[in-house]
């Protein structure tokens, strides 16, 4: 094992008696982890991105929905074995220092890194056009100013106060879709509203088949699917912070197939089973249009409201993972060591600020110049969260191959299928790689990923040239094997 050791300064122990590895206190509990998990899943994708990829390719989408979130079962559960093997906070960052090398680990902590800035940067803007919807008067940066250091605030109390305000986030969204689908189930089958003459399961096939652009229009929106899923990864992160990974982290992982199920197939199967899907286009909520044909005039706001916490939700989640990734690599040597620092609440309040400033300096970059300069940097976010997940399935098969000869313990929480699941994940997300070059919408993000692949050459060189012992056996700091304790009564 290759983890780098911090001694707790803090006296902070875990439910044995032993103290966290990292110098993080353990205070995300089950009920937060599981809204943690669900919430990564359930993002502004859904409830405006859906727009575009039904007139993209119709009913069939629900078809593209399920079989990416197959994919993202298979790229959980990978990550779960990894997380059993050793749950730390630096998460992808450091599998990919252990199995994958340590230029791997430095670039895939630094990209993880900017994915949560730029994400960061988007989401506090979306979350200002937001409040607009209810009042023009207020200026955009104001309220992009007011989220940031509010939620900033928020970050540096505690990692339950973090936890507690993700799981509100992610009850409104559960709440809006639980709602629409029970919603939309009365207009099917009981046939009340305006909607209810129309309303009808066989809207599913009637308007063209449910294939109504073929096979190809769906394939090339399997990117657009599996955007939507970026941030599910999240639950990785809080590792270090759990109060018994060994438990909660299998239970939110488990999940995923029956929340992809619920929150995604079936609302979308009953919307299109509301509206047809012709009545839909690129820019407008589908569950806009739903509330509007059902006829509910407050849909509108409702939904806004609900893209509003959605939005926050994640440029929440984005301060609490920048600042645990830097930590991690500091503790590497690939970072500065001031962002190793740790508040008396135990939380990398340096990372956390410096990454907060970069999301400052986004959102005024946004209102000088809100062109197609600022487009480009927006778009590396898609790729860059791609890449977290093919690190986690590479890591993945180089762990259960060293774990197969006895090299390492075997997880207690194996990844269904492997290797053979975590190849079909990799080789689907090369075609999805390959669809967003041939798609000109969604080819400029990879554009993006040489020049920042440029930029992680010249620091891993310039690193090296100053220390070359940071990238030799796994960087500085790391330590031998050694298990970690297990809570009692822990069970999978």
């Amino acid at each position: 094992m290759t983890s780098a050791q911090v001694e707790n300064q803090h006296g902070v122990a875990d439910a044995d008696g032993s103290a966290p590895e990292e110098g993080y206190q353990r205070g995300l509990g089950n009920r937060q982890i599981q809204m943690i998990a669900i919430g990564g899943a359930i993002g502004t994708g859904l409830f405006l991105g859906a727009g575009k990829a039904i007139s993209k390719a119709g009913p069939s989408i629900i078809l593209a929905y399920a079989i990416v979130g197959l994919v993202i079962f298979f790229i959980m559960r990978a990550l779960g074995e990894l997380l059993m093997y050793r749950p730390v906070s630096g998460s992808f960052s450091e599998y990919a220092r252990e199995f994958l090398g340590p230029f791997m680990g430095f670039v895939t902590g630094w990209t993880y890194w900017l994915f949560w800035v730029v994400t960061g940067i988007t989401e506090v803007t979306a979350a200002a056009t937001y409040i607009q919807y209810w009042n023009h008067d207020i200026p955009q940066w104001v309220s992009a100013l007011v989220f940031t250091v509010a939620l900033f605030g928020i970050n540096l109390i505690s990692v339950k106060i973090f936890g507690e305000l993700e799981f509100w986030f992610s009850m409104v969204k559960v709440t809006a879709i639980v709602g629409m689908i029970l919603i939309g189930l009365g207009v099917i089958l009981l046939g009340f509203s305006d909607a209810g003459d129309t309303a009808s399961f066989s809207l599913l096939w009637s308007h063209g088949g449910f294939f109504p652009k073929g096979i190809g229009g769906t394939l090339m929106t399997l990117q657009i699917v599996m955007f939507a899923f970026l941030a599910v990864e999240l639950v990785g992160v809080t590792a270090g912070e759990a109060t018994n990974p060994k438990k909660v982290l299998p239970q939110a992982i488990n999940t995923v197939p029956w929340r992809i199920g619920l929150f995604y197939i079936g609302a979308l199967i009953i919307i299109l089973s509301v509206v047809s899907w012709t009545a839909f286009e690129p820019g407008v909520s589908p569950f806009v249009a739903a509330f509007a044909k059902i006829g509910l005039p407050a849909g509108a706001g409702i939904v806004n409201f609900v893209v509003l916490t959605a939005a926050l939700s994640s440029a929440n989640s984005g301060m609490y993972s920048t600042g645990r990734m830097l930590r991690d690599l500091a503790r590497n040597g690939q970072g500065p060591k001031f962002f190793t620092r740790l508040s008396k609440n135990g939380l990398p309040t340096t990372g956390t600020g410096v990454s907060v400033a970069m999301m400052l300096v986004g959102v005024w970059i946004n209102y000088q110049w809100p062109g197609d300069a600022f487009n480009y940097v927006v778009s590396f976010a898609t790729i860059s969260g791609m890449w977290a997940w093919i690190v986690i399935l590479l890591s993945q098969l180089r762990y259960r191959a060293k774990a197969n000869r006895g090299e390492l313990p075997q997880s207690e929480f194996k990844a269904i299928g492997a290797p053979y699941t975590s190849i079909f994940a990799l080789a689907f997300i090369a075609m999805v790689i390959v669809m967003m070059g041939i798609d000109p919408d969604t080819r400029i993000s990879l554009y993006a990923a040489p020049v920042w692949a440029a930029i992680m050459g010249v620091g891993y060189l310039i690193i090296k040239r100053k220390d070359p012992d940071v990238f030799k056996g796994g960087g500085r700091g790391h330590r031998p094997v050694d298990s970690i304790p297990h809570h009692p009564g822990d069970t999978l």
